[in-house]
């Protein structure tokens, strides 16, 4: 059972999105070490499709990603999370990594608030860095790494 009712209407803006167009978008802002993310909830409610998190990027960029893959689902052809994909960026494939349950209450609480007990899978979506690297290869650097933290279990490359 997923939450049909907020108590005020910035808990009911999610429910309404999820109702009417099958998705909502969060958005957390960076904040000293932390780095600013983006996250789905409904995916799974409406599609059975994973919820998605994507961190680093500007809140447009990320945004724009989410809703592809969202429209994806919508479609009935939904992105393929086990192998890498161009139809993200202009500029090079993202990789898709599962997000352990045990890092949801740190990244994705208001998508355990909306699913309340009812389980859901997560993955994280990863985007290259201009050489091409993803953070979790140990080639990438360090900088890199912290604009893009990996919460997910890599792709077996």
């Amino acid at each position: 059972m997923v939450r049909l009712i907020g108590e005020d209407s910035t808990e009911q803006k999610p429910i309404d999105d999820i109702a009417t167009h099958g998705w909502h978008w969060i958005h957390i802002l960076a904040e000293g070490a932390h780095v600013g993310y983006a996250f789905t909830v409904g995916l799974f409610q409406s599609y059975g499709h994973p919820e998605l998190i994507v961190f680093g990027l500007p809140r447009e960029v990320a945004v724009e990603m989410l809703a592809i893959c969202a429209h994806a689902a919508l479609s009935g052809s939904p992105i393929d999370l086990t192998h890498p994909t161009d139809a993200l960026l202009e500029s090079g494939s993202c990789e898709f990594a599962e997000v352990p349950a045990s890092a949801y209450r740190q990244y994705v609480g208001y998508a355990l608030w909306y699913y309340e007990k009812q389980p859901f899978p997560l993955y994280q979506i990863a985007w290259p860095s201009r050489d091409g690297l993803f953070p979790w290869q140990p080639d990438a650097a360090a900088s890199f790494r912290q604009t893009q933290p990996v919460i997910g279990v890599p792709p077996k490359s």
